[in-house]
């Protein structure tokens, strides 16, 4: 396990996060003198990516997000999105953050496997960061912290050799091992099977530094080549023009990390088999985690440096449907087994002495905290998934 993980997982999820809620609150974006009350406007669109963002890229998170660790449970991780996703006027209900969880893990899973060298997730990282940055263009102060972060992500990571690098893909396809849920727009693009498996190519460019396949040279004991053989291969292979840019600014090349819902196109989810098999294989496997004191303090210490704007006066927030009906949205909430529904835990992230020892000992009896009967102007079905943090 990688100890440099962390950082790379969360901002390309996050910029996946992002990117999902842009198309969905464009989506249901209204005219500003057309909308009502409880209706999205553009202002609302840009005051949650700017919430959010800022939150994301917060000082504090992100020097506790940078520091060496080992990467922790996805239930760990999903209540730090929880966290993220409400940081603004906008409010998720259960399936709804489902339903954005699944989307984020299985795009950035994809961009894991088809990155065409370790050092590679680098530039994936890049263009995620690249395009946050186009989303708050007119807002200063957030793009210098983004700017800081990619910054530090130069900093950290441009000096890693390959084996760390290879190291850091390896902790990032075990976590992402056995997830395989089926998303639309895959299976529309043919690049997932219906079992929720991606099917990787066999053709294209080939890593930047490498060969196209095809030629073997034999060396004699002085390292003299003497002989060469050629062979067919399976695959189109070509050799790439450049390689994409490590630095702040510059052309990735990799297209991997971009928006691919830049164009409109819904996108619904669904668990293959497989997935249902390891809801059964956990229900026979339940057994304590021994890493969960180290988790809560985990996330003690990542969300403690959090600074979450709450709606001012008497907002109440926006409630986003991440499917096409209200009756979809439903159906999903009461058909998604419960071990795959990531409940959310109510703590309460303080800076006075003895409180993360405390976190520790009250681990058996934590709170899940449940939808609240609606009272909003703005969608009675609202989330408060973290309140009380």
């Amino acid at each position: 396990m990688s100890s440099r993980t962390l950082p790379l997982l969360f901002l390309n999820l996050g910029g996946e996060m992002l990117y999902i809620l842009d198309q969905r609150l464009r989506a249901q974006s209204i005219p500003g003198e057309k909308a009502r009350k409880d209706e999205w406007t553009d202002v609302d669109r840009k005051r949650v990516m700017n919430d959010i963002i800022a939150t994301m890229f917060n000082k504090k998170f992100i020097e506790e997000l940078f520091k060496p660790q080992d990467l922790y449970s996805k239930k760990a991780l999903r209540t730090v999105y929880d966290r993220l996703a409400h940081a603004s006027i906008m409010r998720l209900n259960q399936a709804s953050m489902d339903k954005l969880y699944d989307l984020m893990t299985m795009a950035f899973k994809y961009q894991v496997l088809l990155c065409p060298r370790p050092r590679d997730i680098l530039l994936v990282t890049y263009n995620h960061l690249d395009t946050i940055k186009d989303f708050i263009s007119d807002s200063p102060g957030i793009l210098n912290q983004v700017d800081e972060t990619l910054r530090r992500l130069i900093e950290t990571y441009n000096c890693l050799s390959d084996g760390e690098f290879q190291l850091i893909r390896q902790t990032l396809l075990i976590f992402f091992q056995d997830m395989h849920i089926r998303v639309s727009i895959f299976l529309k693009d043919k690049v997932q099977n219906s079992n929720g498996r991606f099917v990787l190519p066999i053709s294209g460019p080939v890593p930047w530094g490498t060969e196209v396949p095809g030629l073997i040279r034999i060396f004699n004991h002085k390292g003299v080549e003497v002989k060469r053989a050629e062979f067919t291969t399976a695959g189109n292979y070509v050799i790439p023009q450049r390689e994409g840019s490590f630095e702040l600014y510059g052309d990735r090349v990799l297209k991997l990390g971009t928006n691919m819902y830049s164009m409109t196109r819904p996108v619904e989810t669904h668990m293959s088999r497989s997935s249902k098999k390891l809801v059964s294989q956990a229900k026979e496997n339940i057994a304590p985690n021994p890493l969960a004191k180290e988790e809560l303090n985990f996330l003690a210490r990542l969300l403690g440096g959090l600074d979450i704007q709450k709606p001012a006066g008497g907002e109440t927030g926006f409630r986003l449907n991440l499917f096409t009906t209200d009756e979809e949205e439903e159906h999903a909430a009461q058909t998604r087994p419960e071990e795959l529904s990531y409940k959310v835990i109510n703590i309460e992230a303080t800076q006075e002495p003895g409180r993360r020892e405390e976190l520790s000992r009250i681990l058996g009896e934590l709170e899940v905290t449940e939808p609240r009967p609606g009272s909003a102007e703005k969608g009675e079905d609202l989330l408060a998934l973290m309140d009380g943090l």
